[in-house]
């Protein structure tokens, strides 16, 4: 038979019980805790930690539009602007100071009354000389181009055969000569005959006019194969040349 536990030996032995099972509660609690936590969280990244999209196109500005009289546009202040090239060395505007601007008067519904208008539209719009020759040689300094003038051309982004707004400063850029250019022979601009395949596949129905405004916005030099543009088609009678 054993001996009795003595009365303080129990009290001991109990205190010292609920210590222990305190503890292991506590180890549970906070385990189970951790545990549970991560089981309700979902296995998707968060926002944070998710690749980003590619980002979509930015819309294209709208400018002023054709006006009776034009006045002389502000330019960029001198130097901020800043030449692209592709890798064969054609040059591209500076996106932030011209990302191109498209005029309110030409809209895919009137394409037959405006830009694929029979006997031509351009030069009914086009900002005279005596403005565009101020604004040039700004723009000469915003772009910091410090050839011979006559050898490049104040250029609209897009064009305003291609629905371009006239005088928009978002349009406009002093474009510099392309590679084989001989100097004091004028602009050699390849981009001209783009906007005239350009032109001629929205008035035959082959591209729409947004699509055309905004490849050709994005990169002159792939707006043709982007779209897949057939450029053996003749040009429409109505194709007017977007220089100077």
């Amino acid at each position: 038979m054993e001996e009795p536990v003595p009365a303080p030996a129990r009290r001991a032995l109990a205190i010292a019980a609920a210590v222990l099972l305190a503890a292991a509660a506590a180890g549970c609690s906070s385990g189970g805790g951790h545990t549970a936590k991560g089981a309700g969280r979902s296995s998707a990244p968060a926002a944070g930690d998710a690749a980003a999209a590619p980002p979509a196109p930015a819309a294209i500005v709208t400018g002023p539009g054709p006006k009776s009289s034009y006045d002389v546009q502000p330019q960029p202040a001198p130097g901020s602007c800043h030449y692209r090239y592709t890798a064969d060395k054609q040059p591209l505007p500076d996106p932030d100071c011209t990302p191109g601007a498209i005029s309110p008067a030409v809209n895919q519904d009137n394409l037959k009354n405006t830009i694929c208008k029979p006997g031509g539209y351009t030069s009914t719009i086009r900002p005279p000389v005596n403005i565009t020759g101020k604004e040039k040689a700004e723009n000469a300094k915003s772009y910091g181009y410090t050839g011979p003038m006559g050898d490049a051309e104040y250029d609209h982004l897009i064009s305003l055969q291609l629905g371009g707004d006239p005088n928009d400063p978002r349009n406009l850029w002093v474009q510099p000569p392309s590679p084989g250019h001989v100097p004091g022979k004028g602009p050699n601009n390849p981009k001209d005959s783009v906007e005239t395949h350009l032109h001629t596949a929205i008035c035959t129905g082959q591209v729409t006019l947004a699509a055309a405004q905004q490849a050709i916005a994005t990169d002159w030099t792939t707006a043709e194969a982007k779209l897949a543009v057939r450029t053996g088609s003749a040009p429409t009678p109505e194709a007017d040349a977007d220089g100077d």
